[in-house]
């Protein structure tokens, strides 16, 4: 991904907490949709002594690709997006296609934006 190409376009998203089937499950989500720093089938790794785990990347949303898939979660997932107020935006969508989102809280700064939201199997996703 090469940042200076597209700026303003790239959004940090992070999950904290979630299982590494439903950060897997979420993150190739996205990378149907944009490209990004870590790779569709890239394995995630399991926190040490139980600890919380934090998994992050970085998609550039100057372009969709192709829409993101629905997806199942085994829980809810509470993700948080960082970039620029479009960039933010862009990303949200290709997420409500894939999940039921519901938006837990937002910061606004002059540049930049930080979302934290909430997902769940989307409706077209089987049990």
């Amino acid at each position: 991904m090469n940042s200076t190409e597209h700026h303003g376009t790239e959004v940090l998203v992070e999950l904290i907490g979630s299982s590494k089937e439903d950060a897997t499950a979420v993150f190739g989500a996205l990378c149907t949709a944009f490209e990004a720093d870590r790779k569709a089938d890239e394995e995630l790794h399991n926190g040490m002594d139980g600890r919380p785990m934090v998994w992050s990347a970085t998609y550039d949303v100057f372009e969709v690709r192709e829409q993101a898939v629905a997806t199942r979660l085994t829980e809810p997932v509470t993700v948080t997006l960082q970039g620029g107020y479009r960039a933010v935006e862009q990303l949200r969508e290709q997420l409500e296609s894939a999940f039921t989102v519901q938006e837990e809280g937002s910061v606004s700064g002059d540049q930049e934006k930080e979302v934290q939201l909430r997902l769940e199997s989307g409706p077209g996703t089987s049990p």
